[in-house]
């Protein structure tokens, strides 16, 4: 059983990070039904969640999982897989000639498989392996706002996405964390800020940034009874181009995000985390899975979503 957390996130964040989804999907209407394949209608008219909408019946019990484009010319066993997701979107949309000019750029992308158009509630649901960053810049070329609202799998998993946002001063970013299945989570990370090279990166046990890094415990490792499985919080290294800027897109077994809320995403300053307390640190928190942020006005200022300026938004 895992520690008790010293403290944690009560903010909850624009989601979440990637998963399993099976190819069955339904889509609506006219302007929610992609070129690629044909497929079963259901109805979106409303603001309803995706159970009510049947997202979770139109869905196989078995994921599909894509190779990355770039790892298509490695050997068999060189290949990262990534399972599928569904990653929900609200788009500045007024019209039939908005959602054609979206699903054509979206159907470029890829890794994506399909795409639906809620017009009525401005909303786009792309079902596919794509990271965040590659749709996010898809919709901007499109000329429209887009604001990144749900992302998940329409299954009863207590928590299906959680992130967690580095905010500065001198490094950013953003880590999404997304359940794909009870043994399965998908991670989507990037940043900006690092020094070019390497730098590890992990979860730690507590959520407590009073002293930065230093206050947040040791290594996230709920299997540690079992001697020969990697530290389930190690998440590796990330790599930082000459730019400072680092992407990372993967996975990992038996991680369940319920059990990270609250607790820390930790990067060092170099691939040696025993090098020093940790660079920088940020606490993980709930965010939305998939249907459940419709909302067009910020709860905190009643700000319209397309009225919002960049800065109030984690660039992804």
């Amino acid at each position: 059983m895992v520690s008790i957390l010293r403290s944690v996130a009560t903010t909850t964040a624009a989601v979440a990070a990637a998963s399993a989804i099976p190819i069955a999907i339904a889509f609506s209407s006219s302007s929610s039904s992609s070129t690629k394949s044909q497929s079963p209608n259901l109805s979106f008219s409303s603001r309803s969640s995706p159970r009510r909408l049947g997202l979770s019946r139109s869905f196989a019990s078995s994921p599909m999982t894509t190779v990355p484009v770039s790892d298509r010319n490695l050997p068999q066993e060189d290949r990262v897989v990534m399972p599928q997701l569904l990653t929900e979107f609200m788009v500045d949309m007024k019209c039939e000639g908005c959602v054609n000019a979206v699903k054509s750029k979206l159907e470029t992308v890829e890794g994506i498989e399909k795409v639906e158009v809620d017009l009525a509630n401005q909303v786009v649901r792309i079902l596919g392996s794509s990271p965040v960053k590659a749709m996010t810049q898809a919709l901007e070329l499109t000329g429209r706002k887009a604001r990144l609202i749900g992302q998940g799998v329409p299954q009863d998993f207590l928590v299906s996405a959680a992130v967690a946002e580095f905010k500065g001063p001198d490094i950013f970013g953003v880590v999404r964390f997304a359940q794909v299945s009870m043994e399965l989570a998908r991670i989507e990370a990037n940043f900006t800020g690092l020094s070019p090279g390497k730098h590890s990166w992990c979860i730690n046990e507590y959520g407590d940034l009073t002293n930065g890094a230093a206050s947040t415990g040791n290594l996230y490792n709920p299997l540690q009874d079992h001697t020969n499985t990697e530290p389930l919080g190690d998440l590796g290294t990330l790599e930082a181009d000459q730019s400072g800027e680092a992407f990372y897109t993967g996975k990992k077994e038996k991680l369940k995000v319920a059990d990270l809320i609250g607790r820390a995403v930790v990067v060092y300053k170099t691939e040696d985390k025993n090098s020093g307390q940790g660079l920088t640190a940020a606490v993980i928190a709930r965010s939305a899975g998939v249907g459940e942020n419709y909302k067009k006005l910020c709860t905190c200022d009643g700000t319209v979503i397309w009225e919002a300026t960049d800065s109030d938004f984690v660039k992804v």
